[in-house]
């Protein structure tokens, strides 16, 4: 069995950080995203293949992850010729299946129980599964209805207070049938959500929900992005390195070092090689990543600051995420919200 993971996308709400990094490779703490999505594919046995359809950048998260021997899984690439939509890249990269498959959005992060999923999908003999999940807010997004039974009626984009009749949106996870993949054209820009999943009920063809009302999350936006460390070191997501820690635990990596002076506060993450010097300040959801320098009396809370970035004297950094090899100067103070693209130099005493 293989599964289709969408991971093309330009990543473009999560610019400037995106721009030299792919999504699906963007760290959460020290791994790439992509790795927590296999990991839950992993749980179910069935899948010996996970297939990476791809546009933008695609030799960097070749090199990453390369044939999946590390990953633990075969990993093959597809790499669309031009955009396609996410209809359009299902068929490009499952046009020569022949049993069911697993597709999952690129930016999705959850714990569901895909064995379960796939379970239900069998026994209602479904030509196709979604995996839906509930939202506070259903104004927001595209709504999914169903009848008692599960079965799919119909998508409500975006409505209006008085249309909301459910707030269950479309995860972004589902089963498919590959037979029914020829109803997508070939090498034309096809939504998977808008076009080929209504041709189900147009049809009358058995297309079901499974609800999910676990941890959901769509990393796509900074501010998602940075919710995703806190849910980890909060407990609300169960991942290394906090799964089974203590509240409010600090993580060292190997040879990371603070020194005599220097304040560090959990929860919060100190990969390998970070150096915290004497009378710096570390704070309550900080993510520093490998060889980070916070220099003395500088002030680092509730930021992410990729691998390689300087923190000069003096200089504080709140609610904030940095990408590679950022050099913030002395004096400057950096606000909630900042996202500094790689190689970023602040200039000392600059405020923003």
């Amino acid at each position: 069995m293989k599964a289709i993971l969408l991971v093309g996308g330009k990543g473009t709400r999560l610019r400037p950080l995106t721009l030299h990094t792919p999504k699906p490779i963007v760290p959460i703490f020290n791994r790439p995203f992509l790795h927590y999505q296999i990991d839950l594919l992993k749980q179910v046995p069935e899948i010996d293949e996970v297939i990476l359809s791809l546009n933008y950048q695609p030799r960097r998260i070749e090199d990453v992850f390369g044939d999946g021997a590390e990953a633990g899984i075969k990993i093959r690439y597809v790499v669309e010729p031009a955009p396609l939509g996410t209809g359009g890249a299902v068929r490009y990269a499952g046009d020569a299946l022949t049993e069911s498959v697993v597709v999952f959005n690129g930016d999705v992060l959850t714990q569901v129980d895909l064995a379960a999923v796939l379970k239900l999908h069998r026994e209602r003999k479904a030509r196709a599964t979604i995996v839906l999940t509930p939202v506070d807010n259903p104004t927001a997004y595209g709504l999914v209805e169903t009848d008692k039974a599960g079965n799919i009626l119909r998508f409500l984009e975006k409505p209006k207070p008085e249309e909301i009749t459910t707030n269950y949106i479309n995860a972004g996870i589902y089963i498919l049938e590959p037979d029914t993949f020829d109803r997508i054209p070939k090498d034309t820009p096809w939504s998977i959500e808008r076009s080929f999943f209504p041709s189900f009920i147009e049809r009358g063809e058995t297309f079901v929900a499974y609800q999910y009302n676990g941890y959901w999350i769509d990393i796509g936006t900074p501010e998602k992005y940075t919710q995703v460390h806190r849910d980890i070191m909060d407990g609300r997501y169960q991942a290394p390195p906090f799964a089974g820690q203590p509240a409010r635990h600090v993580f060292r990596g190997d040879g990371a070092r603070v020194d005599d002076g220097a304040v560090v506060e959990g929860p919060c993450f100190l990969d390998a090689g970070t150096v915290v010097r004497a009378g710096a300040y570390v704070g309550p959801y900080s993510v520093l990543g490998h060889g980070c320098v916070i220099e003395e009396q500088a002030r680092v809370s509730g930021s992410i600051v990729w691998a390689t970035g300087r923190v000069g004297q003096e200089a504080s950094m709140t609610d904030a995420i940095a990408g590679r090899h950022v050099h913030v100067g002395r004096g400057a103070v950096i606000g909630p919200g900042a996202l500094l693209g790689d190689k970023s130099v602040v200039t000392d005493y600059s405020r923003m």
